[in-house]
């Protein structure tokens, strides 16, 4: 156990703080950190691990104390022992002493409401329960075809222009399209709740007012479902035999509509930049060395959606991390800096293909119900974009590319790209890089599959090199024209789509 102290996260005693103008910005009483004024989180974390280890003291808003998980131990450690560390806020030290105001901009994260991700033991269980079962209705064949049809209606929007911006234009958009039809409320969807969405997620002066507007959305969905339940999450949360209230509805909606939104419309910036400005990475793509999905999950090692995730808080007097932790003590799970801590990956740049132990979705008993939603939005949503616009390039030099910082997260501000402008495409066909979808041709297994260019008009031996093509066969034992026989058997008609086609398609989404 770490030595008694009288600082509020258990540290040493208070240092002085730096006289106005100092060089030493950005800390705070006892000479913390103050998280929100961070320019660098990275460089921050690693400075803070650097300092005190796997877990740090730092500050919040108002100079309220918390601690940051580090270490990737650590981290699994808080997530994983719900006897030791829970999501209610209502045993926070801060909170019950008055520290945290009700106007504080992170109060949307912490304040305690009756949702999956704040309660424990039995209570846990019904509402999670819930919105389990819910998620386990969705059919992620139909996933994949509203994906790739919303990704048709967004680049519908500006493929002929031959310039787009990816970010405000795209991954802003995809994500909160998709949730709103899988929710229920695809008529919701518009610019304003994308905005809410960010504005609420980055904790400004107006994240309460967002997150009101959010759930006044929720609310009216909340509304018309108990009327009229139909196949959605929304109408499968209602009718759930845990019987949930309409408050409870509304909430755990919410859980899952910003969950998922922020994760993937992070996730799905950070592939497609990484796509732009790595060479080598996108000829990995191409040439089939990697996979989208495999790309996705790297970059969930290397870029996790979220930064931190708000809070957990200490149930009794313990440690972590070599540190003494007190009771009603908050500390931030933070996936960032535990994803490369050097005890698990000594190496930051190194490949992690094929392994999913990175903490970018949570773990233990609060872990992201909606992480295989966000996936697929991510895979579907970056192989349609490079079909539609395969040669898409970044508009301006890499160096030059922004983040905005937040505790929650880091969000790329704009990706500008150019491309060779083209057509609409019809939003029910897969996206394709013809103007206009191809034919699919029926093949089957035992039988070769077709030729790229036209298509033979009947699965007759080809004409020999240099000799041109006859006309179609006749039903003769010779074909007019031909330089060799005809099989003595007249071919077979074509038959169904074979198991693996089916298979293909249907993992796919069509």
């Amino acid at each position: 156990m770490t030595p008694e102290s009288h600082s509020p996260t258990g540290t040493d005693a208070p240092r002085p703080a730096p006289p106005p103008g100092c060089p030493a910005h950005g800390t705070g009483p006892g000479g913390l950190r103050r998280l929100h004024e961070a320019e660098d989180l990275k460089e921050l974390y690693e400075e803070l691990r650097s300092e005190h280890g796997p877990v740090a003291p730092a500050l919040l808003h108002d100079d309220v104390p918390v601690w940051v998980v580090l270490g990737h131990t650590e981290n699994q450690q808080l997530v994983r022992t719900p006897a030791q560390y829970c999501r209610d806020s209502r045993i926070w030290s801060p909170l019950r002493e008055g520290l945290v105001k009700p106007d504080h901009p992170l109060m949307p994260h912490i304040a305690w409401q009756p949702m999956c991700s704040h309660v424990e033991g039995d209570e846990h269980k019904r509402l999670r329960g819930a919105i389990d079962a819910a998620v386990a209705t969705i059919d992620f064949r139909g996933l994949r075809r509203t994906i790739n049809r919303s990704t048709q209606r967004i680049v519908n929007g500006f493929c002929e222009e031959g310039e787009a911006e990816l970010v405000g234009q795209y991954a802003e958009h995809l994500p909160m399209a998709v949730m709103c039809h899988i929710l229920g409320m695809p008529d919701e969807y518009n610019e304003r709740i994308v905005q809410a969405a960010r504005d609420m997620l980055r904790g400004t002066e107006t994240a309460i007012a967002s997150n009101e507007y959010i759930m006044q959305a929720l609310g009216r969905l909340t509304a018309r479902r108990r009327a009229e339940p139909e196949n959605d999450l929304a109408s499968h949360l209602i009718t759930h035999p845990a019987g949930l209230t309409d408050e409870e509805v509304r909430e755990q909606l919410r859980v899952v509509l910003i969950g998922a939104y922020e994760a993937t419309a992070n996730l799905l910036a950070n592939v497609l930049r990484q796509v732009l400005t790595d060479p080598r990475f996108r000829a990995q793509l191409n040439g089939g060395q990697m996979t989208v999905p495999e790309a996705v999950e790297q970059l969930l090692w290397d870029e996790p959606p979220f930064s931190t995730i708000f809070a957990y808080f200490a149930k009794q007097e313990t440690e972590l991390g070599g540190r003494r932790i007190r009771k009603g003590d908050g500390l931030l799970f933070a996936p960032l800096p535990a994803n490369v801590d050097p005890r698990v990956r000594p190496d930051p740049t190194a490949d992690m293909q094929g392994n999913r132990s990175h903490l970018s979705f949570g773990g233990g008993p609060h872990e992201c119900p909606g992480q295989d939603i966000g996936r697929a939005i991510s895979e579907v949503g970056v192989d349609a974009l490079l079909m539609r616009l395969p040669d898409v390039e970044l508009d301006i030099p890499e160096e030059e590319l922004r983040r905005t910082e937040s505790i929650a997260s880091r969000h790329l501000v704009e990706l500008p790209v150019r491309f060779t402008p083209r057509p609409p495409q019809d939003v029910t066909q897969r996206p394709s890089h013809q103007n206009q979808p191809p034919a699919q041709q029926d093949w089957h297994i035992g039988v070769s599959r077709p030729q790229s260019g036209p298509a033979p008009a009947h699965p007759a031996s080809a004409a020999p090199s240099g000799q041109r093509p006859g006309p179609a066969p006749q039903p003769a034992a010779v074909r007019p024209g031909a330089a060799v026989p005809v099989p003595p058997s007249a071919p077979e008609p074509a038959r169904p789509r074979g198991a693996w086609q089916r298979f293909l398609l249907w993992w796919r989404g069509y």
